[in-house]
C-alpha cells in the first residue's frame, strides 16, 4: 500500500482550488489504518446481507463503504467478513454503523473504519441497495469515485490522487 496522510491530501486539494470532503468521526479497527480506493457502496440498516454479497466479489483494491444508517443497535461487520475482504483483494471498509470482533479484525490486514464496536449480529435479510450514491456526516460517497483513509480521518476525491 502507498504511503500518504489525509492532512498533505487536503492540502493539496485546497491548493488546486477545491475543497476536500473530510470527516474525522470514525475509529479504525482493521489490522491496516492507512488505505486508499476506489469507492463500492452499500446501503442497509440493520442488516449485513448484502455487505457479505459485496465482499464475496473480487474488490480489485477498492473500498467498500456501507451506510448502516448509524444505528449502533447490532454490528454490520465482523471478523468473518473482515478476512473475506482481504482475501477477495478489498482494501478497506467504511461502516456508518458498528463491528464486532474487534481482536479478529485487528489481526486481519485490511482497513476497517466504523463509528464504535456492538457485539451483537445484524439481521441477514439481504435487504438494502448496492452501488449507489450515500451520504452520511457531511461525506457523499459515489460509486467509482475514490476514498482516502488514515488515522487523521477519511477525505473524498472525484478522481484518484497522485500520492
Amino acid at each position: 500500500m502507498t504511503n500518504f496522510n489525509t492532512p498533505d491530501l487536503c492540502d493539496a486539494i485546497e491548493s488546486a482550488g477545491d475543497i476536500p470532503q473530510a470527516t474525522v468521526a470514525f475509529s479504525d479497527f482493521g489490522g491496516v489504518s492507512n488505505f486508499y480506493g476506489a469507492i463500492a457502496t452499500v446501503l442497509c440498516f440493520e442488516d449485513n446481507g448484502k455487505v457479505r454479497t459485496m465482499l464475496e466479489t473480487q474488490g480489485n483494491g477498492r473500498v467498500l463503504v456501507v451506510d448502516g444508517g448509524a444505528s449502533r443497535h447490532c454490528a454490520l461487520v465482523g471478523g468473518n467478513l473482515a478476512e473475506l475482504a482481504k482475501k477477495n483483494g478489498w482494501m478497506g471498509i467504511i461502516v456508518n454503523g458498528c463491528v464486532r470482533d474487534t481482536e479478529e479484525l485487528a489481526a486481519t490486514a485490511v482497513g476497517v473504519k466504523a463509528l464504535a464496536a456492538m457485539p451483537r449480529r445484524s439481521q441477514k435479510r439481504g435487504s438494502g441497495e448496492t452501488d449507489v450514491t450515500v451520504q452520511f456526516d457531511g461525506l457523499t460517497f459515489v460509486p467509482g469515485h475514490y476514498v482516502y483513509a488514515d488515522e487523521d480521518g477519511i477525505v473524498v476525491c472525484e478522481k484518484h490522487q497522485s500520492l
